[in-house]
């Protein structure tokens, strides 16, 4: 029986999204999410399509990687500007705040996911990639205590504590990452680009409890903070690329009879299409990741739970 060929857009999402804890702010004022989808294609917080995210985090895109400008003040999409009121909008590839600041993502709505870029001050005797720091405020506040061109990542909602990553170098269109077994990874619409570990969705192989998603870019997978923390079990409704609990994917809720049809996005399991079929859902089958083109080397045997087509 074939199976149902699935455009790659539809399998990913784009946007991430923080634990649940995230959602209070600085202040202490509890907000929804962002509203960046999943895999249906819906539109961002900002009010710009977006193709098939799951923000919170929730999934991968295959747009290019790059902060947006739409919606913003004309004068901000060129030089860097303070505007009348609000932050100092700038660039994270090319760094352009003024000595002694960095450019980071940040929620500026009050919400819990990373929606804006602003210049924040580079802390005194800042930490180095890889090693241990502390958001300031709130982990979507854009203030830490990791050097410049770096974030403190998947922190703990209650310590604040986490580890500094390194945002990537290059530019939008031709990205890269120093880290050794690091790739880069952008999501929200361009405002996070980071270098994060690669990994096997079906070992789940991340290190601190992180999940393993496939990159937005690119056919590879790579680990991010698990904004869901064992909420999304299999054939539940997601909104965002990491809710669901390791080893699934917030995919379509076509992929499964079980799902809700009228949901943003289902998880489902990843499978090994070289083993025996494990799929959960009644008639479902290991379909292959991507399902178009050649997989990225070492990620051959990567499959998604669906049903065969008709």
């Amino acid at each position: 029986m074939p199976l149902r060929p699935l455009p790659l857009a539809l399998l990913v999402a784009c946007a991430l999204r923080p634990p649940d804890d995230y959602q209070t702010s600085a202040t202490g004022t509890t907000s929804a999410p962002a509203t960046e989808t999943a895999a249906s294609g819906a539109t961002t917080t900002a009010g710009e399509p977006t193709a098939n995210s799951t923000a919170a985090p929730p999934l991968p895109t295959t747009s290019g990687p790059g902060p947006s400008t739409d919606g913003l003040d004309a004068s901000a999409t060129g030089d860097t500007v303070r505007l009348d009121q609000g932050p100092l909008w700038c660039d994270p590839w090319a760094e352009d705040c003024p000595a002694g600041e960095k450019c980071m993502p940040y929620a500026d709505d009050g919400g819990g996911a990373w929606n804006s870029l602003k210049c924040a001050l580079v802390a005194p005797d800042p930490d180095g990639v890889g090693e241990p720091c502390e958001a300031i405020g709130s982990a979507v506040s854009g203030e830490d205590t990791c050097d410049k061109h770096s974030m403190c990542w998947n922190v703990d909602p209650d310590t604040l504590a986490g580890t500094c990553v390194s945002f990537c170098d290059g530019s939008p269109d031709a990205p890269t990452c120093a880290p050794f077994k690091t790739t880069c990874h952008v999501w929200n619409s361009g405002v996070l680009n980071l270098c994060l570990p690669m990994c096997d969705p079906i070992l789940q192989d991340c290190p601190n409890g992180d999940l393993c998603l496939p990159h937005p870019n690119e056919s590879g997978f790579i680990c991010v903070l698990d904004g869901g923390r064992g909420v999304g079990q299999a054939f539940d409704p997601c909104e965002y690329a990491n809710v669901c609990e390791a080893g699934l994917s917030c995919v379509p809720p076509e992929l499964a009879s079980e799902c809700d049809p009228e949901a943003l996005g289902c998880c489902l399991p990843f499978c090994d299409l070289n083993a025996a079929n494990t799929c959960p859902g009644q008639d479902q089958v290991c379909l292959p990741w991507p399902e178009e083109g050649p997989a990225e080397p070492g990620f051959e045997h990567v499959g998604i739970c669906g049903l065969p087509m008709p």
